[in-house]
This record gives C-alpha cells, structure tokens and sequence, in this order.
C-alpha cells in the first residue's frame, strides 16, 4: 500500500511529452536547473582589478573585461552550458559629489572647484572671479543673454565689472582616479546672492571620452594578457 502511494506520487511529478503539428509540448511547466554562477566581490581602483586578471586566482580561462561606464569595470567568463557567465569582479570608482545644474552658493562653489576639479586655465579664471566678488555689490550684474559681468576687485584697493567666463573648459572628477580626467564644456552662471552654477553643455560625450581613457590604460597594463587571448576588451 505505501510503495503504491509512493508511485503514485512520483507519477504526479512526471510530464507527458507528445508532439503536434511539429510542436513539443508537455502537460507540465518544467523548470531549468542551471549551472551554479559566481556573484562579483567589489573593488574601488583599477589596479585592485588589474592585479586579480594578472593574479589567475579564479580561472586560467579566458575572460571578458567589460567597460560598463566611466565608474564601473566588470569581469566575466565566457558562457557556459546555460549561457551565463561566471561574474568575477566589479570595479566602482569613488568619484566626489558634484551636482551640476544645482546652485550653489560662493563659498561651497569655491570649495567645490578646489576639491573637485583637476586644475586648468578656466577654473583657475573661475577661482578669481569669484574669490573677488565684492559682497556689497553683488546685486550688480550685466547680462546680454550669454555672457555675464560682476562687480569684483580687480586690483589692490579698486573695484570693476568683471566678465564671468562663459562657456568653460573643465576636468571634474567623473572617472577611475588613475585615467585622465575627461575635459568638457560647461555653461556657467551667477546669479544673485551671488550663487553659482555649471550646466553640462558636451551632450554626454565626457562618458565616450572617460571609457576610452579606461580602455587605454587596461591594455597598457594588461598587453601581455591580451596578447595571449587570456583578456578580451570591450567598452
């Protein structure tokens, strides 16, 4: 009696297979037992993930290095038996905070230009603008729609109108610290308070730029490994 139940039951388990009209169906859905994957541990610098491709810890197989975006570097396998792939590290930039098209006032703005910013030609314009700007005078500005004038120091003891720099070039911190900061234009506004702002003005083209540098230092440090087929690259 229970070794008849016990059929009975695995017999529930089971699907009847027939075909029709050139067509496989069964009575039952049936479910794929996939192949085990690995989920990523997470790094902060290239190098870490530079030093793990060299290392050979996980696989002496070949590999994918995926460039996702200008913050993050993945590492994959190839595809197995059910077409997914081992997922062997990520690589997340720590980038600072900028908040474009958001005002800030002087002081923050100066501070963010400092501790944000590769140095340049215009930011270094941008610093003395603003780091002159006469409190009582703020409220003075020209504006012909495109380029703007503030009152500020321009010497030792005398006052002028000043012309903000408008478009700039600058280099924000947007990428893996070891790669070249992309350079890109932004707009850039005052307004009164005095507060600050800068809109992005590239239309995104700064990410394209900010793989390609990742791109270029991966296989200037990796060319041994690619020369082997043991690392693919692709962005």
């Amino acid at each position: 009696m229970i070794k008849q139940a016990i059929e009975y039951i695995v017999g529930l388990g089971k699907s009847e297979i027939h075909r029709e009209n050139g067509q496989t169906f069964s009575d039952k859905q049936l479910h794929l037992v996939e192949v085990p994957t690995l989920r990523p541990f997470e790094v902060n610098t290239l190098s870490s993930l530079i030093s793990y491709l060299k290392s050979n810890f996980d696989s002496s197989e070949s590999v994918i290095v995926h460039i996702v975006s200008p913050t993050e570097v993945t590492i994959k396998s190839s595809i197995n038996a059910d077409k997914n792939r081992d997922y062997f590290i990520k690589a997340k930039a720590l980038i600072p905070e900028i908040y474009f098209d958001n005002w800030y006032d002087s002081e923050k703005f100066n501070i963010k230009l400092q501790s944000c910013f590769v140095k340049n030609d215009d930011r270094d314009v941008m610093l003395k603008v603003i780091g002159n700007i006469k409190e009582e005078d703020v409220k003075t500005f020209g504006d012909n729609g495109v380029s703007q004038s503030v009152t500020a120091k321009v010497g030792v003891a005398t006052v002028g109108q000043v012309e903000v720099p408008n478009p700039v070039v600058l280099k924000p911190y947007r990428t893996f610290v070891e790669v070249d900061q992309p350079e890109s234009e932004f707009i850039f506004r005052m307004i009164n308070g005095p507060s600050c702002a800068l809109f992005e003005a590239d239309g995104g083209a700064w990410k394209l730029q900010a793989m390609k540098n990742i791109e270029v230092y991966l296989q200037a440090a990796l060319g041994e490994e690619i020369e082997n087929g043991k690392v693919i690259i692709i962005a």
